[in-house]
């Protein structure tokens, strides 16, 4: 499990979890930055290891390898904590997952019959957030283990925000001359409203599961 500097391991709940993930979307965001501006300097991996504070690498040879060992283990995406940390058979027999990953799949059909979504930049919002809502829940979904209750609301959090923001999406595309008709945006709100639902429902369970375990404020202080 992570840890803050200085603690002890003790499970985390949902809001000690959700500072965790906004670390290290932080540094990765920073690190992407870092890579933009001095992708053509020489010293760019130097730099870039001064920066984000990896002092360790000061004095490496190989700074390619060196600074992507750190960046796998220090900042690592949702794909990556679900292929190093957890089962993927487990995510992917849920249905909540099924119906979010369905949802990327008609998204897909909707764009291969109608080139011009491409460039609607609702339709690519909705596209992108629909994506990043099944990714949230294979990583709140892949396993089973009681103690990482809180990382598992953490990620359903993380899913609900995305696909409130693919719903938003949607809803800008079905205006008055949209690039979509109306029985394709009616199943489409019955398949986002389908994962969204079900987040919701899944987060309530596993709130009352925390609650029964931890009690109501857990190990928050």
């Amino acid at each position: 499990m992570a840890e803050y500097e200085g603690e002890s391991e003790r499970i985390w709940d949902e809001y000690e979890w959700e500072r965790f993930l906004q670390q290290q979307d932080g540094k990765t965001e920073k690190y992407m930055q870092l890579l933009e501006t001095y992708l053509d300097d020489p010293d760019r991996d130097e730099i870039i290891a001064r920066e984000m504070g990896w002092t360790q690498l000061l004095d490496a040879k190989d700074w390619s390898a060196e600074v992507d060992a750190l960046l796998d283990e220090g900042v690592t995406d949702d794909e990556e904590a679900v292929n190093t940390n957890r089962s993927a058979e487990v995510f992917e027999e849920h249905d909540l997952y099924r119906a979010a990953f369905a949802l990327t799949i008609w998204i897909d059909q909707l764009f291969d019959q109608n080139a011009s979504l491409q460039n609607e930049p609702a339709a690519v919002k909705l596209a992108t957030h629909a994506a990043l809502a099944s990714a949230k829940l294979a990583a709140a979904l892949s396993g089973d283990s009681l103690d990482e209750i809180g990382m598992t609301i953490a990620y359903l959090k993380r899913a609900l925000k995305a696909i409130t923001i693919a719903m938003d999406a949607a809803a800008q595309l079905r205006k008055p001359a949209g690039p979509i008709t109306r029985s394709q945006y009616t199943v489409l709100q019955q398949r986002l409203f389908r994962v969204r639902d079900g987040i919701i429902a899944l987060m309530g369970e596993y709130r009352g599961e925390w609650r029964r375990r931890f009690g109501s404020e857990g190990n928050r202080s």
